[in-house]
């Protein structure tokens, strides 16, 4: 007994309806899974930047470290919310014979949405200081 092309289409009637279910529910994650990564890619490039900026500040002819920190702190909030400011600090190092402002940011690590790992990011920026004259 052979079965006719009919009978096969009353036999998947609604399969449709399963299979996209299902593989909208991985796309969902995926397409998650992606804007996070964008969200963790957008804190750390956020927190890079603006202590490479805080050191340049404090690294300027007059400059001060605080005036450097602030800096970098002002920058964090302006872009991202309070919860990732995080620790900045700032020091000066000699860096083959320059002396150079450092400037670090430790911040968490957004894994869902804004909540993730205390100190997951680590970021640090460097001027070399100029002279006053």
């Amino acid at each position: 007994m052979t079965r006719t092309t009919w009978q096969r289409a009353r036999e998947e009637r609604g399969a449709a309806v399963v299979e996209f279910t299902l593989v909208s529910v991985v796309l969902l994650g995926l397409f998650l899974a992606v804007l996070q990564f964008a969200f963790v890619l957008h804190v750390r490039n956020t927190v890079t930047a603006s202590a490479a900026d805080g050191a340049r500040t404090a690294a300027v002819s007059g400059g001060t470290l605080a005036e450097g920190t602030a800096r970098t702190r002002q920058l964090i909030a302006a872009a991202l919310p309070d919860s990732l400011v995080g620790e900045v600090s700032a020091g000066y190092v000699d860096d083959g014979g320059l002396e150079t402002v450092q400037v670090q940011v430790s911040t968490s690590l957004p894994l869902v949405g804004w909540l993730g790992v205390e100190h997951g990011i680590t970021a640090s920026g460097h001027a070399v200081v100029e002279d006053q004259w």
